[in-house]
């Protein structure tokens, strides 16, 4: 769609899209997002072939812009990113302003991950690897040492299916979207699956399930693990999308940003935490109780993994959600009623609440799933997340997060060092 260069409102005040573009310093396509975002509003003049803007809303998004470089009003230290992605509040998270937990209880992964990048949802959509992709993942996979961690075999994948998209430096938000559509199945296509008869059919959980574990694929345990990652496709500015955004920040293309997420989530800090849960787990269904497992933990000066979160006081929404799904199923009795214990005995130390990890653990556990699975669902399942953050990132202004050092060292000039 082309602006008439002189399209204007008969009061003179309004300027053309590529006008607006120019006062805000960005690009066209980004005008429009501003528009779909709700940030500007805009108006079809008579006879005109484009979109026109009122002058002085330009010039307020324009002085925003420029009085917040990297987003809102952030406290001391903080740092502060504009989104319109995910919002997060004491008990609740939000899509796009839907509730998460209800998303993931409605609808698909692959309708989630539509809705985060575009804002609609299709209803009924699948994702599929494109082959040439494919093929070049799984040899790359196929090298790496057999000790080789889930999220290593990620990072591999996802550069090597890089090699194989001869437009992945087109930055345009479609050829990103295309790129996305692909990415996330060969992900789970390059890693090997455990079952000789598996077949790589229907859904992303149903194709994941055979790589995560040698059971039957029955539909409410599919679901179940469909629905974990719809509800962790996004959590507003983790560590691991904040470094995917940096990366985005300097146009990086998507199959890097998504490498760099990777990197991050392998940290014990972040991405590990389910297998830590899982490993609890099955350590309290082997004592039968839970009170020597957290005794053990707490003696060794280590947090009880699965519970607390730094951004909720109360439950995990996604824990909520989660547990759920797993009370119908019945596999999931033994695993869950664990969990409650270590809740519970814990309680006796500290008000500390379940989060996701220990409800993805459970999952994980009563699915007869090895402890890295859990690493593996939270990584294809925030690879959605981390796609539309840089879709996001891709409309701000590049190299935009560049914080300044405060340097500390010693004072200058010193003398040359013998």
């Amino acid at each position: 769609m082309r602006d008439q260069d002189t399209a204007r409102g008969h009061d003179g005040t309004r300027i053309t899209t590529r006008e607006a573009a120019e006062l805000l310093g960005v690009k066209p396509e980004t005008v429009y997002a501003y528009v779909s975002r709700g940030q500007l509003s805009s108006r079809r003049e008579p006879g005109g072939r484009g979109s026109t803007f009122d002058t002085e809303e330009v010039a307020a998004l324009a002085r925003r812009n420029r009085r917040e470089p990297a987003g809102g009003s952030p406290a001391a230290g903080e740092l502060s990113v504009r989104t319109s992605i995910t919002l997060i509040e004491k008990d609740r998270y939000f899509y796009r302003g839907v509730d998460a937990t209800e998303l993931a209880d409605r609808h698909s992964y692959e309708e989630i991950a539509e809705w985060l990048w575009t804002g609609r949802l299709r209803p009924g959509i699948t994702f599929t690897a494109p082959e040439a992709a494919v093929t070049v993942a799984r040899r790359a996979v196929a090298a790496l040492p057999e000790h080789t961690g889930p999220t290593d075999r990620l990072r591999v994948a996802a550069i090597a299916a890089a090699t194989a998209d001869p437009l992945r430096f087109d930055l345009s938000p479609q050829a990103v979207l295309g790129a996305a559509r692909a990415l996330i199945p060969t992900l789970v296509a390059a890693l090997p699956p455990l079952r000789p008869d598996h077949r790589d059919e229907g859904p992303l959980a149903r194709r994941l399930w055979g790589r995560l574990t040698g059971r039957d694929p029955d539909e409410t345990s599919v679901g179940a693990l469909d629905t974990a990652l719809g509800l962790l496709a996004d959590h507003d500015l983790a560590a691991s999308t904040l470094a995917v955004r940096v990366a985005a920040s300097a146009r990086a293309h998507a199959y890097a940003a998504v490498s760099a997420g990777l990197g991050v989530l392998e940290g014990p800090l972040h991405g590990a935490a389910g297998g830590l849960a899982h490993r609890m787990l099955l350590d309290v269904l082997d004592r039968g109780t839970a009170a020597p497992v957290v005794a053990d933990e707490l003696r060794a000066g280590r947090r009880i993994p699965g519970l607390g979160h730094r951004l909720y006081p109360g439950e995990d929404p996604r824990a909520r959600a989660l547990f759920c799904v797993l009370e119908e199923l019945p596999a999931a009795a033994p695993a869950l009623a664990a969990a409650r214990d270590i809740v519970s005995t814990t309680a006796r130390h500290a008000p500390l609440h379940a989060n996701v990890d220990l409800a993805l653990a459970v999952l994980t556990v009563a699915s007869g799933m090895e402890a890295t699975a859990a690493e593996t669902v939270f990584a294809v399942a925030r690879t959605a997340g981390w796609i539309a953050h840089t879709l996001e990132e891709y409309e701000e202004r590049p190299l935009r997060m560049r914080p300044s050092g405060r340097y500390a060292g010693a004072r200058p000039p010193q003398p040359l060092p013998r």
